[in-house]
């Protein structure tokens, strides 16, 4: 304790010193004013030179206080302690020459002293701010000026009539010096309190920036975690599922059919989960685009209900949709399907009997449809309802049932909804069961465009595949799954030898992974691939989820599919980029060709 208040001390005096260099710079002028009309009013009374000789001493002291008091904060050399003695010493000088000036009092007349009196004690309040009351600094001045003053009069007119007027005015004096003195007090009590609540106040900020740097350094290192995890997890699977998808369509018994799929399932439902992680990266990556375009509520959520009739059916819960045929938005459609599949599938997974239902309705503005998503499930606490939108927190679940997800369901749509410019509010009571609501922008139904045809489906046209991938199970399961449909397939562990196999033999798509061996990557790898065959179509796959990794692909304007990647996306996905090329090629073709028609 005494250490600490040791140290507050110091840094009080500190501060003071910082006050007083400061001031000692301004102090100069008014006061060198007021000595030299002190001084022009002596001369009346005494020789020129004395008064002169005086106003030189006060203009010394003011100049060597000037560049004392400067040089005081920064000599860090020296003690703070001998600091502060000569800031007092200096201070005591000062009153000392203008205690000086009183020498002349008793040949000045009583409208002459009246002055000189007025003055000094002028100097004597504004001492109280230049010192900030300092109890020391500010009295080393205060009592040579105030003493001489009150001697001044009290002895100046013991023979006159009016001698008890005098040691009135002394005792007066006196008195207003006292003022001063508590004053003092009360100043410097308001400048040592400003003064620790701002070194406070900037010890808090440290420690606030000190504890934003570790969360943000935490929040780093969970999403390194997450994405490294998610890596190492997705490459094994990835095999797996290419393998399941090769396999089911060689011909098998009805057994070996039955463990085929039943594996496949275990493989989507696995590789569900782990599309959870994959998304939070995405939407914290910001490299999740948002594609508005005006659609019709009802259809679009008659096919939700649909799909999740049979999730609901085993359970022995009503699934139950109630939408306006009008019912029209204007959003995004599949980022918005995200959040509503989220909020039903929730709501199917907490719900032990009764119902579920989806109700379209009008907002309270004409321009808003409200769709609530409602259960008679369980209900959630009002002191869990914030928690449940954060990370891997599920109410009821302490044994991490996998049926009930990871927990990332809500935390991913809090982050949609952000993203989508939505409000959702959240209504609950335990046993009672709970509300989802979301207000959306209304549109006319007129506007709604027809949807464009799936390519789902179409088979692959004969090509030739080159295959760059650095872990030998993962080349040869896509060998097996894309020989089946139809393919060549060229397999290469490095981008060197994926350009060697391709010499003589022009692949007509790229399949490569993100990480490579050797300090490569899938971006560098298709720049070499296109230098050599321009044009190219190309796709990354990979199991890196981590939010730079999105970024630089999508800012390299290529697809990236995360493993482990399902037969159909991986041959939709292929489809897309053949297609893509085609487009180019008509493009330039189309411009070539209007470039050489006459007009």
């Amino acid at each position: 304790m005494p250490a600490d208040r040791s140290t507050e001390q110091s840094s009080l005096d500190l501060e003071l010193l910082r006050l007083i260099a400061k001031q000692g710079r301004r102090v100069p002028y008014p006061v060198g004013l007021a000595a030299l009309a002190l001084a022009l009013m002596s001369m009346s009374v005494v020789p020129t030179g004395l008064a002169l000789a005086w106003l030189m001493a006060v203009y010394a002291v003011l100049a060597l206080r000037w560049w004392m008091l400067g040089r005081l904060p920064e000599m860090h050399e020296e003690p703070l302690t001998h600091r502060m003695r000569w800031a007092v010493g200096l201070s005591l000088l000062n009153g000392s020459v203008f205690a000086a000036s009183l020498g002349v009092a008793p040949w000045l007349t009583d409208f002459q002293r009246t002055v000189q009196t007025i003055v000094l004690l002028g100097l004597c309040a504004g001492a109280v701010a230049t010192t900030a009351g300092h109890r020391v600094v500010f009295q080393a001045f205060l009592w040579p000026v105030t003493i001489a003053n009150a001697l001044a009069w009290g002895l100046g007119g013991v023979a006159g009539e009016d001698a008890w007027l005098d040691v009135l005015l002394s005792a007066l004096i006196i008195f207003f010096a006292l003022i001063l003195v508590s004053l003092a007090k009360d100043t410097y009590r308001v400048f040592a309190e400003s003064v620790l609540i701002r070194q406070q106040q900037i010890k808090s900020n440290q420690q606030l920036r000190q504890a934003l740097s570790q969360a943000e350094s935490a929040m780093a290192a969970k999403t390194r975690f997450l994405a490294s995890a998610s890596h190492d997890l997705r490459q094994p699977m990835h095999t797996l599922s290419l393998f399941g998808a090769a396999l089911a369509k060689r011909p098998m018994d009805e057994e070996g059919n039955l463990i085929v799929s039943q594996m496949n399932l275990a493989l989507q439902s696995l590789s569900s989960q782990m599309d959870a992680l994959l998304d939070i990266s995405k939407l914290d990556a910001q490299v999740v685009p948002v594609n508005n375009q005006v659609f019709a509520l009802q259809p679009w959520l008659s096919r939700l209900q649909r799909e999740f009739q049979p999730a609901a059916q085993r359970k022995h819960l009503v699934l139950r949709l109630d939408c306006p045929p009008d019912a029209c938005v204007e959003s995004d459609p599949v980022l918005l399907e995200r959040v509503v599949r989220n909020l039903i599938d929730n709501a199917i997974k907490y719900t032990l009997k009764g119902e579920v239902s989806v109700e379209v309705s009008r907002g309270q503005d004409e321009g808003l449809w409200r769709l609530a998503v409602r259960d008679t499930g369980m209900g959630i606490p009002d002191h869990e309802q914030a928690r449940i939108f954060e990370e891997f927190y599920q109410v009821g679940n302490p044994e991490r049932d996998r049926a009930k997800g990871l927990g990332l369901g809500l935390s991913i749509v809090t982050r949609l909804v952000d993203l989508l410019d939505l409000h959702l509010a959240l209504r609950s009571v335990p046993g009672q069961g709970s509300s989802f609501t979301l207000n959306m922008t209304a549109a006319d139904l007129s506007e709604v465009q027809p949807g464009q045809a799936q390519r789902t489906g179409v088979a692959l046209p004969p090509i030739r595949v080159l295959v760059i991938d650095d872990e030998e199970p993962v080349r040869v399961a896509m060998q097996a799954l894309l020989s089946a449909h139809g393919c060549q397939v060229l397999v290469a562990g490095s981008t060197r030898e994926g350009l060697l196999k391709s010499m003589g033999q022009t692949p007509d798509l790229l399949l490569t992974d993100f990480r490579l061996r050797g300090g490569e990557d899938g971006i560098s790898a298709v720049r070499s691939l296109r230098s050599a065959f321009p044009g190219l179509p190309a796709l990354i796959v990979s199991g890196d989820t981590a939010p730079e990794r999105l970024r630089e692909a999508h800012e390299a304007g290529l697809t990236l599919l995360h493993k482990p990647v399902s037969e159909e996306q991986l041959i939709s996905a292929m489809q897309a980029a053949l297609a893509g090329q085609r487009r180019e090629v008509s493009d330039v073709h189309s411009v070539r060709g209007g470039a050489a028609s006459p007009v």
